[in-house]
């Protein structure tokens, strides 16, 4: 779309003769070095005839007016408020950018409608803390000196000013020294970007924002610039640059982010996000120590562990039934020794204390969160600032104006056409129904429903792929003593490629089932996608590892009675990694333990996760775009003697970038890392270890993407990471019942404590592998499912099988044993006790960490007192500005009363005048 199509343009030219590129103050001025470009929009160039663009860059400046009626000061327009775009034809796959500059009068009017928070003249000291809280501070603060990254915004910290929404008739409270300067770059292109989503296109059905534009393709792209170039030669240094150098590199890992420069260069949205990204980094440190001391406690007493030492001790001679009918031998339990010394390193009575203290920790993650995000809402002047008004998304308008067509008559259509606004906010009324919205809804319903049964049963698919290998290879004896390795290891890389490729599948799934909602505002469709993409993406992530943690080998059956699938398979056991065998029969786990292959699939999909979309996806995918765009430059035919290609502009070095799609995206990784840090940290007490690794490369790698790849995204104002922390909150109470059912019901911790208080002679585990092995006469196994060509060393009579059932000579045989029923109480009795005790402590420390620091709430009462003295005195020095002209006036006619001494009077009238209507002119902008 031409520049013309915009609703209203005073075609007022400028002439201004083009300067080079050489000459001028920055390449984010406009050619006459004096006006800032404040945004950009980008569109192709079609060849239909003659086009403005066609004209030397600084001609053809235009004047665009926002609807307001006035007189300009400087041009003669007949707009007092007005954008100023010149359109500006690239070389560069016939784009035509076409320049925006907002002036004083624009910023000033927009500034107040928004209610944007400026600095005022008064600046005031924080108050100090007590005498030992200072020290202290002094003390961490020459300790931590050499973290600190040097940029402007943490050299001074003690002092701040007042701010006070901005006011036209209020100029007075502000100290404006310079206009081009008083609002930042980050606040001009917001300001832009807010009339062009409110502008109305009248040549385009009366679409309503740039957003609009942008989805029915007449603009390709709109985006603030960025402040030149980050990797420039030189000592020139902007905002861009230096966070390049103190932030968005790999070799400053080690560094403090500079989150006020962030937020001031990117807003607060994203300020927020590595500020929250930084303290869960930061506080996953604590977690990562806890987590090795408990990983080097099991290293210390392995050798201690009497179960463990039963099981290896080849005297003991434990004949252990087969693992499968016909191909599968009787083996001995020592064999499953290895396997049950490395389980002992995760599953400890120390698993149970981290399990609790991950559970207070994400409280206090939480908490100390709330409190940052209060401290920083302080500092970057976000308390109190009320929700901005939503615009409709461009989908719902169109919904709209079909639904009006449809229903309404010819009148009524051309009433539609002449208000361009009617549409969206004719008394606020929500113009589609849920009648409307249903087939959406219906469609949202089945297709999440299906698409968790499509992850249902991806895992029995490979539950049947494991069970119908481990059948195929038990046939042939080249490949019988390597089952249980090759089943295990393939069927976790299997379980990882269809995770990370359902991840990007239901990620477009979800944006898609938004879509078909019409959801009327941004906000609310980027909140109904946050919750489709988590919830499928939780289920896709997790959904092997419960199977793992509950379900498997616990629907196996006995010897004599086990479960089959296709008539022919064998349900599947729980079985170890490393070539190690374990039997998982009815309710309990194998004497290797099934936390170990917990913790094994759980490691392998977090890490494999983590690895490959950091360096595949966030790394290795954008590199592969930039060189393909570049490659495709470089065979477009070059321009004789183009300055323009031996200068690119910055619009157009912004423009070959990757644009800005949210954080949507940077936040959902986390969060499922979150789960994986605190859902099941019981089974892997290094979870945090590896995601505090993947952390400290995932904020300089954001920080890359975010300065070097990306357009600058337009600044959003927002006092909260907003449905993010409900997520976190439920993960976190939902991580207490997992870790207490992980406990109770996949590790051995529950059957040990019950049988050393129980069923012990001597308090001891002595005994406990014995105990809890039942007995099978092998001679009740069913015709065809004994072992063909046994190559046991001895006769068998009877097998031992990892249940709680009673033996083959007792009055029932095979049934549950007593044993069974208490360990079962017990576990029941400890997921209830570790569930209460666990959030009863964590209510106490919410409790006990206020939301709002102290300081901070004392410095807010402290503010709005201050602003109370200095508003106070400020309108006193205008009244009597105002006042004294008439104070004179009065001196100067009692003086003239008694003679030739009044004389001079008329020149001092003449200068105070002269002075007053100046100060009133100003004040009145």
């Amino acid at each position: 779309m031409d520049p013309e199509n915009l609703p209203v343009i005073n075609n007022y030219l400028e002439a201004s003769e083009p300067v080079s590129s050489e000459a001028r103050v920055s390449r984010m001025h406009f050619y006459d070095s004096q006006r800032k470009v404040d945004y950009v929009l980008a569109y192709h160039y079609r060849k239909r005839g003659a086009h403005p663009g066609h004209s030397s860059p600084g001609h053809n400046l235009a004047i665009v007016s926002n609807g307001e009626t006035g007189k300009d000061p400087q041009a003669g327009a007949p707009a007092l408020l007005f954008l100023l775009v010149c359109p500006f034809q690239s070389k560069s796959q016939g784009s035509v950018f076409v320049r925006i500059h907002a002036p004083w009068q624009v910023l000033a009017r927009e500034a107040e409608f928004l209610k944007i928070k400026v600095p005022t003249k008064k600046m005031y000291e924080i108050k100090s803390q007590g005498s030992i809280a200072k020290t202290f501070s002094k003390i961490l603060h020459k300790l931590s000196a050499p973290l600190k990254p040097r940029v402007p915004e943490h050299s001074n910290s003690r002092m701040k000013n007042l701010s006070y929404p901005f006011s036209r008739e209020k100029m007075y409270l502000y100290n404006i020294q310079d206009k081009d300067t008083f609002f930042d770059n980050a606040t001009r292109s917001r300001i832009v970007h807010e009339i062009l989503k409110r502008t109305t296109c009248s040549r385009a059905n009366n679409t309503m924002g740039i957003n609009s534009l942008i989805a029915n393709n007449i603009y390709e792209a709109a985006y603030p610039l960025h402040d030149g170039e980050y990797d420039s030669p030189g000592d020139d240094m902007n905002d861009r640059k230096l966070l390049y150098q103190e932030w968005a590199r790999y070799g400053v890992f080690y560094k403090f982010q500079p989150i006020d420069l962030i937020r001031k260069y990117f807003g607060e949205k994203i300020g927020l996000y590595f500020a929250w990204l930084g303290l869960y980094t930061s506080f996953l440190i604590p977690s990562s120590v806890i987590g090795i001391i408990v990983f080097l406690y099991g290293c210390a007493t392995i050798e201690e562990d009497i179960p463990s030492k039963e099981m290896c001790d080849q005297q003991n001679a434990f004949t252990m039934c087969p693992l499968c009918d016909t191909s599968c031998d009787y083996w001995n339990l020592s064999s499953a020794c290895g396997t049950a010394r490395a389980s002992h390193l995760f599953d400890n009575p120390a698993t149970v204390f981290f399990s609790i203290f991950m559970a207070l920790w994400a409280t206090m993650f939480l908490e100390n969160w709330k409190r940052l995000q209060m401290r920083l809402g302080y500092f970057w002047d976000l308390t109190g600032i009320e929700e901005e008004e939503e615009h409709s998304r461009p989908e719902y308008e169109t919904k709209v104006r079909e639904k009006m067509l449809k229903e309404s008559n010819k009148s009524v259509v051309q009433k539609l056409g002449t208000s361009g606004t009617e549409a969206e906010d004719e008394d606020d009324e929500d113009k589609l129904t849920w009648k409307d919205r249903f087939p959406g809804y219906l469609m949202n319903f089945a297709s999440i429903l299906f698409m968790i049964a499509l992850t249902f049963s991806i895992v029995f698919g490979v539950i049947v792929y494991r069970i119908t290998t481990a059948a195929a290879l038990s046939l042939n004896k080249a490949t019988r003593s390597n089952v249980r390795v090759t089943v295990t290891a393939t069927a976790v890389i299997i379980n990882l490629v269809v995770i990370l490729i359902l991840d990007e599948i239901y990620g477009a799934v979800a944006k898609w089932l938004t879509k078909i909602e019409v959801p009327k505002t941004e906000q609310t469709f980027e909140e109904r996608l946050i919750l489709k993409a988590f919830l499928l993406k939780f289920v896709n992530a997790y959904s092997p590892i419960f199977y793992v943690a509950f379900f498997k080998g616990r629907f196996v059956g006995r010897p004599g009675s086990y479960v089959y699938v296709f008539d022919g398979y064998r349900m599947e056991e729980a079985s170890i990694a490393a070539g190690f065998s374990c039997l998982a029969g009815g309710s309990q786990c194998a004497p290797g333990g099934c936390l170990m292959e917990l913790c094994i699939q759980l490691s392998i999909i977090m890490l494999g996760k983590q690895l490959i979309q950091n360096n595949i996806f966030e790394i290795g995918v954008p590199k592969l775009k930039k060189l393909f765009r570049k490659l495709k430059d470089e065979t477009e035919p070059e321009e004789a003697d183009s300055a323009h290609s031996k200068h690119p502009e910055q619009w157009d070095l912004d423009y070959s970038l990757e644009p800005y799609t949210g954080l949507t995206p940077e936040y959902m990784e986390m969060i499922i890392q979150f789960g994986f840090v605190t859902l099941f940290v019981a089974s892997f007490p290094l979870a945090p270890v590896f995601a505090l690794l993947n952390n400290v490369i995932e904020v300089r790698l954001d920080a890359k993407k975010f300065v070097t790849e990306l357009r600058r995204p337009d600044a959003v104002r927002t006092k909260d990471i907003g449905i993010w922390f409900d997520i976190l909150s439920g993960i976190g109470k939902f991580s207490v019942i997992i870790n207490a059912f992980v406990i109770a019901v996949t590790s051995d911790f529950i059957p040990r404590l019950v049988y050393q208080y129980s069923y012990s002679h001597n308090g001891t585990l002595h005994g406990f592998v014995n105990h809890t092995l039942s007995f099978f006469n092998v001679s009740q196994l069913k015709e065809g499912t004994q072992p063909e060509n046994s190559q046991f060393e001895q006769e068998v009579q009877f097998c031992r099988f990892k249940d709680y059932r009673e033996p083959p000579w007792a009055p029932n045989p095979y049934e549950f044993s007593k044993q069974y029923w208490a360990v079962l109480s017990a576990r029941l009795a400890f997921v209830i006790i570790f569930q209460n005790l666990v959030m009863f402590l964590s209510v106490l420390v919410d409790w006990m960490i206020p939301d709002i620091p102290t300081d901070i709430s004392e410095q807010i009462k402290r503010e709005k007192s201050l602003f109370v003295d200095f508003f106070l005195k400020e309108e006193h020095e205008k009244l009597k500005l105002a006042e004294e002209p008439a104070r004179r006036s009065q001196s100067s006619g009692h003086r003239s009363k008694r003679g030739p001494a009044a004389s001079p009077a008329p020149s001092g009238r003449s200068q105070l005048g002269s002075s007053a209507s100046s100060g009133s002119q100003h004040t009145s902008v």
